[in-house]
């Protein structure tokens, strides 16, 4: 064996190590597949990040998820694949485009689509760069070789293959339908691209006076300029104000056309006047009504948010000015009743930031009812797949019941085109509604079937739109594998083991990869469902691009380091699901939770530092495992705690509490091996006694042990301390090393509750030698009484020695409990059934001691009067936010425990 590096730096520097192993693992493809790998196999399809630029600190989060349960399976042996990519986004990117033109005095019609896609990959290949970069930075172990984008040839194919079979199945069809409109991007979006936002508005009340002179008819609404296309106004059949009007018909204002009162159960009799009124071209509610009662369709918008010539003298003028002149003509000609504060919900496009407009349009839509119930069929029957937390199955189960046909086309350039062709010569080169189109899979296939339609050769042309970026990402979990081909890594792989995620996404991406996965493989196309929680700024709000408040991971990462990142985001996650908040002053950058997580890689790198000077040039593997036979308590109590910590972290990671294992990682290394063990065991290091050897041997074997159970949350610098370590070549990684593996027979749970107590008492004792202001190297006599036996056995046959050592104290008596009422100038405390006294005549200045004591209490005193007085007056208690009181309340308490110890404490002391 030869060593890689001779030693570790005095200091830590992550920016060198991290680069230096990110390097190796992508040169020698560490992390690369084998589908002849015998293990059992683990995959995960990376959620592809969109190509919109940069990953934000939710990417990064979600990456060390999947990270730390990438490399875990892979060190328990399994065939891991983490298959990276990327998600074209057709209207994020879309949109992005049309901002940058804008600001060049352009549009893309300028441009022309040839044009416009090429710059559209242009910005692809910057923006995926970017990301590839930020992976790498991030330290995530997936396999470079196999890394997919929803547009390229593979997957493509896979979108055209799709769209085909659903056709050719019945379950695609298109048809006019009201769809919702982005005036922004001037395309349709589906329903899980429409984010309902609260708002404050108006309800305007407006008469629409009967044909016959007999009166009028009062309705209400919020879209006041939608009244331009009204073809009815309904009523409840069963409402008894206002059956004499069914039948009979309305003159609308403004316009002057004549319309039908209809009756339909729809109305609620109690909203408004019961009276509403119904545009079917502007509200899918209306839309129904209107097919139901064959009402005209009359649409008044344009794409782009005007008022087309259905409007009148409207006409051309944007709909938000429209609304404002309609109410204003309504008002002269004595139509409005009056207008009221009305707060509802706005529908929004989710890319484009601006209210949609329910739209008539011809598009292209799935029927989905044969999808979901399909894919219900799995949950119900076989729980397939499982959420976690469980949680989130009805919240998931709830969307397929309702979900409605799925508009899959888009109005945009840059996207899969959709594989459909019409004749030109049949429709004048224009697409109307009745349009025939010729679906097939190539330019070529389309030709041959339209000529088996029509009679003749006839020239085609494609159908300019492209599809919804869901329905290709819907495939990405067996796509990316080589579907439709039956590939090996398709069979090896599929169906892939966790998707993780965030709740904000199941229904779009999760429902539509179950429904896809379902239908084309017959297998839902993952088993776990890992739903995590979002990341939050430091004022508990949820970090977005467009709100301004999101964090470059990177920014972090270069003050940090990537693996105290990583290790916060992980650390931090306090269940699944839930948000995290992460600390961070903008002003410089600075993250208190990072910080922390940083000191403890300076512990980790320390500490293990420490450990490597004592073992005498020796590795682990030439000084040998430690013999059961040969072990201390000491040795025996840190074994038997860190097999408890394997089988722990083990067990949480396997269910998904990774927040929970890494907290448990960091609790044992820093308290139990580096406060407790290295503490225990350095005088026999330096005494070279006949036990050097096995503590030696301990050390190493549970500080290798440790670098592998922490290497999936940490693994630059675990990768670095290791190797170091065992001085193995850097051809070996430790990321490929097994995962250990607990081993029952070293736990011994009543020794850990021995050392519980001892470590406790050595504790208790260092805190009172602080508090009475013993020096350091005071040496001090102290007593321990009990009424337990077992207690008192322990500590004398286990516990004297390390009291002695750790507690420094010359003379230590432990005994049964006795009366301590004749000891002058003690000071005491307790553990548990233990009390122990320490007496302190001879070791520090009583006199000097009893004034501090009683400068303290009186300061505190004081403090107690005034926190009092504070929340005696009713006004400060009445009126004060509620968080307020609480902290001073909280302030007392605090105050009057502190007060006690130290009364308690001077009690103790006579002059």
């Amino acid at each position: 064996m030869t060593a890689s590096i001779t030693n570790l730096p005095s200091v830590y520097d992550p920016t060198t190590t991290e680069a230096k192993w990110q390097k190796i693992w992508d040169d020698r493809q560490v992390y690369k597949a084998d589908p002849n790998h015998p293990g059992k196999p683990y995959c995960i399809v990376i959620p592809p990040p969109n190509v919109t630029g940069s990953l934000h600190m939710g990417h990064a989060f979600e990456s060390a998820l999947i990270d730390v349960l990438i490399r875990y399976h892979r060190m328990l042996g399994d065939n891991t694949l983490w298959l990276p990519g990327t998600d074209h986004a057709s209207i994020a990117v879309h949109t992005i485009l049309e901002k940058q033109l804008k600001q060049e005095g352009k549009t893309r019609q300028d441009l022309g689509r040839d044009r416009f896609l090429e710059r559209a990959w242009e910005w692809k290949e910057l923006s995926k760069g970017n990301i590839v970069n930020q992976l790498k930075r991030l330290g995530v172990s997936v396999d470079w070789s196999r890394e997919r984008f929803t547009m390229d040839e593979g997957l493509s194919n896979a979108v055209v293959e799709e769209f085909t079979r659903l056709y050719d199945e019945g379950l695609i069809y298109r048809g006019k339908y009201l769809v919702n409109w982005c005036p922004a991007t001037q395309s349709a979006v589906s329903d899980l691209e429409v984010e309902s936002k609260e708002v404050d508005g108006n309800l305007w009340h407006f008469r629409y006076p009967l044909s016959d002179g007999s009166g009028y008819v009062e309705v209400a609404t919020t879209r006041p300029e939608t009244m331009l296309g009204d073809t009815a106004v309904a009523v409840n059949p069963d409402d008894d104000r206002y059956q004499h009007l069914i039948g009979k018909t309305l003159q609308l204002p403004i316009v002057g056309r004549e319309i039908p009162v209809i009756a339909d159960e729809f109305v609620d009799p109690a909203f408004g006047t019961g009276c509403v009124k119904v545009t079917p071209a502007h509200d899918p509610n209306d839309f129904a009504m209107g097919q139901r009662h064959k009402l005209p369709m009359v649409n008044i918008m344009n794409k782009d948010g005007t008022l087309n010539e259905n409007a009148g003298e409207f006409q051309g003028q944007d709909r938000f000015v429209a609304r404002k002149n309609v109410v204003k003509r309504l008002e002269t000609d004595g139509f409005l009743v009056r207008v009221e504060d009305y707060k509802h919900s706005v529908p929004y496009s989710d890319r484009g930031k601006v209210p949609v407009e329910p739209l008539l349009s011809t598009q292209w839509f799935v029927k989905i009812r044969p999808l979901a119930d399909k894919t219900l069929e799995f949950l119900d029957k076989q729980n397939s797949p499982q959420f976690v937390p469980e949680r989130w199955t009805k919240v998931y189960r709830d969307w397929l019941v309702k979900l409605t046909d799925w508009c899959i086309s888009r109005q945009l350039w840059w996207g899969h085109q959709i594989p459909a062709w019409f004749a030109v010569s049949e429709t004048n080169g224009e697409i109307t509604d009745d349009t025939p189109f010729v679906v097939a899979k190539t330019e070529a296939e389309a030709k041959e079937k339209a000529k088996a339609q029509f009679g003749i050769d006839v020239k085609l042309k494609q159908d300019p739109d492209v599809l919804d970026t869901w329905f290709s990402s819907g495939l990405w979990p067996f796509s990316t594998l080589g579907w439709p081909q039956q590939t090996q890594d398709l069979a090896t792989y599929y169906p892939t083991s966790t998707l993780v995620t965030g709740f904000d996404i199941i229904f779009f991406w999760v429902a539509r990869m179950t429904m896809l996965g379902g239908h084309f493989t017959g297998e839902m196309p993952f088993k776990d469902v890992y739903i995590h929680g979002l990341v939050l700024d430091e004022n508990g709000k949820k970090m977005s691009k467009t709100a301004g408040n999101g964090i470059d991971p990177l920014l972090l990462i270069d003050k940090y380091g990537t693996d105290a990142l990583r290790y916060t985001l992980v650390k931090e996650v306090a269940g699944a699901g839930q948000n995290i908040r992460l600390e961070y002053k903008r002003e410089t950058d600075e993250s208190p939770s990072v910080e922390a997580s940083r000191n403890f890689t300076n512990k980790l790198w320390n500490a293990s530092r420490f450990v490597m000077m004592n073992l005498k040039g020796l590795t682990p593997q030439q000084l040998g495992q430690p013999q059961v036979a040969d072990l201390e308590a000491a040795d025996r109590w840190i074994i038997s705690r860190f097999q408890q910590t394997v089988a722990q972290t083990r067990d949480r990671i396997d269910n998904y509490g990774l927040g929970e294992a890494a907290k448990g990682l960091y609790e044992f290394f820093w308290g139990d091996f580096c406060d407790w063990y290295i503490e225990l065991v350095k005088s026999r290091l330096q005494a070279e006694l006949p036990s050097s050897k096995v503590a030696r041997q301990t050390l190493a074997y549970v500080l290798e042990g440790i670098l592998k159970l922490l290497h999936p949350f940490m693994p630059h610098i675990t990768e670095e301390i290791w190797h170091t370590l065992t001085q193995i070549s850097d051809r070996e990684i430790l990321g490929l090393q097994l995962y250990p593996q607990a081993d029952e027979g070293l736990i011994d749970l009543e020794l850990e509750n021995s050392f519980a107590l001892i470590t406790t008492a050595i504790g208790k004792i260092r805190n009172l030698r602080a508090e009475s202001d013993i020096k350091p190297g005071a040496k001090i006599h102290v007593i321990l009484q009990s009424e337990n036996n077992s207690e008192l056995d322990i500590l004398t046959q286990i516990g004297q020695v390390h009291i002695l050592d750790l507690a420094k104290a010359e003379k230590l008596e432990v005994q049964p409990k006795q009366d301590t009422n004749s000891l002058e100038n003690v000071i005491s405390g307790v553990v548990g059934t233990v009390e122990i006294l320490i007496p302190l005549s001879g070791v520090v200045d009583v006199k000097a001691l009893r004034s501090k004591l009683e400068k303290n209490l009186a300061k505190i005193e004081a403090e107690i009067q005034s926190l009092s007085n504070r929340l005696n007056n009713p006004k400060f208690v009445n009126k004060a936010p509620e968080e307020v009181v609480k902290s001073v309340r909280d302030a007392l308490q605090e105050a009057q425990t502190q007060a006690e110890i130290l009364r308690d404490r001077l009690r103790n002391l006579t002059e």
